[in-house]
């Protein structure tokens, strides 16, 4: 092999090294670039969803003991699925008059889910009964 042909070859060697280190160095200035203006975007978008729903579990919880809130907060129970509470108006002199359910919106979310919109409209519909379960006593002796 003559001389020229062995710079040749070296020189091929040194620019695809140099064409490797350039794509590895391209693709982590792209992951990089996409980190930043990408993924930033998704996780503060998360966080923020993150925060409405907690805010929104808090305030579901405190809701009894706000200022406008119409019951009292005793005669509150709270479920949480499907309906938030359900008031049992009256308890308090332990004369119930009403069962009220209620459901807290808060936020920009006041639409009801499906299921709640269900549960509404079963309550409309008067769909509601008074059942008492008996456990055995062998249970429970």
């Amino acid at each position: 092999m003559n001389l020229n042909t062995i710079v040749l070859i070296v020189l091929i060697v040194i620019i695809l090294i140099f064409l490797y280190i350039g794509y590895i160095i391209g693709r982590k200035i792209e992951d990089h670039t996409w980190k930043l203006h990408k993924l930033e975007p998704i996780i503060k978008s998360r966080i923020k969803t993150s925060r409405s729903v907690i805010g929104g579990q808090f305030s579901e919880q405190l809701a009894p003991y706000l200022p406008n809130f119409p019951y009292k907060p005793s005669e509150v129970r709270f479920m949480g699925k499907p309906i938030d509470f359900i008031v049992f108006k009256g308890m308090d002199d332990k004369e119930i008059e009403e069962v009220i359910f209620v459901e807290v919106k808060s936020g920009s979310a006041k639409q009801l889910s499906k299921h709640e919109r269900i549960l509404k409209d079963v309550i409309k519909e008067k769909k509601v009964r008074w059942e008492q379960y008996d456990v055995d006593e062998n249970i429970t002796n």
